[in-house]
């Protein structure tokens, strides 16, 4: 069965990695822009990683038959910082402009301070003001709740946010609720360690249904999987789901969010 990996940071995994998503089946992935493990020191690191995400990596993936797409933005863990975060953004509209660039992401919170928020608010209007697509990252463990709430209550404070167009991701068993309950997509991240397994997934997948849910890996440089959508897939059939519900999961849910990007130019194997 084809699937599309619609949150992985390719620019840390192997071409041995790139290599194995294709032989399972993987057709596309999104990857958004994160932190790259330390914080950067100017705006020229900033400029040089997004050339990466918009020119090298899609070639990385493209010699094993994968279409990528990225995602600009600033990560929480580097927004503490204003006025250095405002040089940042100024780059971006640059980025946004390139082919297969999906939207604003991955932007949110990480210990949901004062000066985030703030960055997160013009990281918002910046995306707002084009017409972009949104991924949000929720805070980790004990801050989790609270970030959510915080990146819910902006955006239900601005009348022209297009909640189809908005997907907010790393939602575990407490948080999944409050996103698809105002209308959200709502992304389950199988991470090891931090997130969601693939056993925690499915239940909830169950319990909420299919509807405006994506299911990703987000393996990056931590202890992470890149076939992590393979262990779910695996997962349902354990439990008797139809290969219908696993391929709209994991093929045609994030199918139907990424063809919302004026950009998204990419016909599907069927």
């Amino acid at each position: 069965m084809y699937f599309i990996e619609p949150h992985i940071h390719i620019a840390s995994r192997t071409t041995d990695d790139i290599q194995a998503m294709a032989r399972a089946g993987c057709v596309a992935v999104g990857e958004p822009a994160f932190w790259m493990g330390y914080d950067r020191s100017n705006v020229g690191g900033f400029y040089d990683y997004f050339r990466q995400l918009t020119e090298w990596e899609p070639k990385r993936t493209a010699n094993y038959g994968i279409r990528h797409f990225a995602w600009m933005g600033l990560n929480a863990k580097e927004a503490e910082n204003v006025p250095f975060a405002r040089e940042v953004i100024a780059l971006l509209p640059e980025f946004l402009d390139k082919p297969d660039v999906l939207g604003v992401g991955e932007i949110g919170l990480h210990k949901c301070t004062k000066n985030e928020l703030a960055t997160l608010r013009e990281l918002i209007e910046l995306a707002l003001g084009r017409d972009e697509l949104l991924l949000f990252h929720t805070p980790h463990l004990e801050h989790k709740l609270m970030g959510t709430r915080m990146i819910l209550d902006l955006l239900r404070a601005d009348s022209r946010v297009n909640r189809d167009r908005v997907w907010i991701d790393h939602c575990e068993e407490h948080t999944i609720r409050l996103v698809r309950d105002e209308g959200y997509w709502a992304g389950l991240t199988l991470y090891p360690t931090t997130k969601v397994t693939p056993e925690r997934a499915v239940d909830m997948i169950e319990i909420y249904g299919p509807e405006r849910l994506l299911v990703t890996s987000s393996a990056d440089w931590g202890p992470s999987d890149p076939l992590a959508i393979t262990a779910l897939m695996a997962a349902m059939r354990r439990r008797g789901h139809e290969e219908s519900l696993i391929r709209r999961i994991v093929y045609e849910n994030p199918l139907t969010f990424m063809r919302q990007c004026r950009r998204f130019d990419f016909t599907p194997p069927q």
